[in-house]
């Protein structure tokens, strides 16, 4: 009774927690900080997980569109015994935290970001995104530009302008199609980010997939809509040359991920989404950059690959 209650207070209020997302268990405590957006109350989960000996440094980190503070438990794990506290939240609109119809920007996303760092009274971290985790990270550094001490981009999205080679898609025709998603159309994408499908990867697409069945699916989905929109309107690759602190780019160079890539014909695809040359490109962008190539590696290094992620990332932080 208590859960069927909790559900018709968020639906009411325009969205919606999914309660299969609360019985996740991402390995570490989750708490919660409440915010204000556009006239609504809403909820972000995050992680806040200290070092047996810490060094005085921590690391946010920043989840991609598919994903949520899940992922990074094994990041979170070698970090802390290298003495980093590491703080990981659930954007708004992802995983545990409330789904609310409004406008996502990147700007709202990093200012809710700052708003969670000033909750925990850090003036100065470590920033490492991934996917649009990485979007997400150089719009916090060029907003914030005090309190980002170094950042980690791991096979970042939008390292090129997706709008001027994907065709537009209403808002509408978007939430259609999150709404008519399964199981097996999110295995499907989440197997093109690997070069070879492995059991290992599974649990990724099961907890995406955990809101598919909640009665307040309509939330999360439209959710989805307008994040992608956000991607697809707010590109960030036109100001990387304005980014002032020591940034490494952890590139899987089997990556061929582009937001859209099912609009494309077959000669777009080949053109696009080459993150051999992407990732080249950007580092030479970035005043100062340090651009560590994963051979055989696609997307998402830090499950495919975590001993060289891990390597690259240390040895960076070092």
């Amino acid at each position: 009774m208590k859960h069927i209650l909790l559900v018709c207070c968020l639906i009411c209020n325009g969205y919606f927690l999914s309660l299969a997302q609360e019985t996740i268990d991402y390995g570490y405590p989750v708490h919660y900080i409440s915010l204000h957006t556009e006239g609504k109350d809403m909820k972000m989960a995050y992680m806040d997980v200290g070092a047996q000996s810490p060094n005085g440094q921590a690391i946010l980190l920043l989840h991609g569109k598919n994903f949520s503070g899940f992922y990074w438990h094994n990041v979170i794990s070698f970090l802390n015994e290298a003495g980093y506290r590491v703080i990981v939240p659930d954007q708004v609109g992802w995983g545990k935290s409330d789904k609310p119809d409004i406008h996502y920007s990147f700007p709202l996303l990093a200012y809710h970001t700052k708003q969670l760092l000033d909750f925990l009274k850090l003036n100065r971290v470590i920033v490492l995104g991934h996917s649009m985790g990485g979007m997400l990270a150089t719009r916090f550094v060029l907003m914030y530009p005090k309190m980002a001490e170094k950042m980690i981009l791991e096979n970042p999205i939008g390292l090129e302008d997706y709008k001027t080679f994907v065709p537009y898609t209403p808002t509408d025709t978007l939430y259609k199609k999150e709404l008519a998603a399964t199981y097996q159309s999110y295995h499907k994408y989440q197997e093109s980010y690997y070069p070879e499908w492995k059991p290992a990867y599974e649990p990724l697409v099961a907890v995406q997939a955990a809101a598919l069945n909640e009665p307040g699916f309509k939330y999360t989905a439209w959710a989805n809509a307008l994040t992608y929109q956000m991607i697809y309107e707010q590109p960030v690759c036109y100001e990387f040359s304005h980014i002032k602190i020591p940034v490494l780019l952890v590139i899987g160079q089997a990556d061929r991920t582009i937001v859209g890539k099912d609009k494309l014909g077959e000669m777009q695809k080949q053109q696009h989404g080459r993150y051999v040359e992407l990732g080249k490109q950007t580092a030479k962008v970035i005043p100062g950059s340090k651009l560590v190539p994963l051979a055989g590696v696609g997307h998402i290094p830090h499950i495919q690959s975590p001993d060289a992620f891990k390597k690259a990332v240390l040895d960076f932080l070092k």
